[in-house]
């Protein structure tokens, strides 16, 4: 059994970090003009609420870069071992083919796009196989299905929070004394 490198459970946080680029640079201004066109297409979805500023990308990627971060750290100490590594590495390769299909649905560009054929899905797969050939016992069947399953719901809160945070509080006139 081989040891794991570094590129491989470190290299999710920078995969990520390359993809998440372009997302930083694209996201905002994408969510701002394409909301007509989502509108139009799909009038039932209240496309208001997935609208985002660039304050509250902003917030939404560093969450997120902790959780990768936290991800990564798992998975350097455990040598690839950690359940919580290899769910966040197979939720990011899942998470590459889902910007294809949201590419092909829209017939276009998306934010993530990019970075998707080149970075998220050959890393994933890359680092799947560094682990399988050092001998690392990877999680498979329902747990890992269901787990990875789960992910969007981590997702779903970062950009929750991200919007709590980055939407000014309204402040309350004082009350007299």
């Amino acid at each position: 059994m081989e040891k794991v490198p570094a590129t491989v459970t470190w290299g999710l946080l920078a995969a990520w970090a390359v993809h998440d680029a372009e997302e930083l640079a694209t996201m905002a201004r994408w969510t701002r003009t394409a909301r007509p066109r989502l509108e139009r297409r799909y009038p039932a979805v209240p496309w208001e609420r997935f609208e985002m500023s660039q304050k509250q990308v902003n917030v939404a990627l560093g969450l997120m870069a902790g959780v990768m971060a936290g991800a990564s750290a798992l998975g350097a100490r455990s040598g690839g071992r950690s359940p919580v590594f290899q769910t966040v590495l197979a939720a990011f390769g899942v998470h590459g083919a889902v910007h294809l299909a949201q590419a092909a649905v829209w017939r276009g560009y998306t934010p993530g796009v990019l970075t998707a054929p080149v970075v998220v899905i050959p890393f994933s797969v890359w680092a799947w196989r560094r682990l399988k050939a050092a001998g690392v016992p990877t999680r498979t069947g329902p747990t890992a299905l269901a787990s990875v399953a789960a992910f969007p719901l981590v997702a779903g809160a970062v950009q929750a929070l991200a919007r709590t945070l980055a939407t000014p509080r309204r402040r309350r006139p004082k009350r007299p004394a």
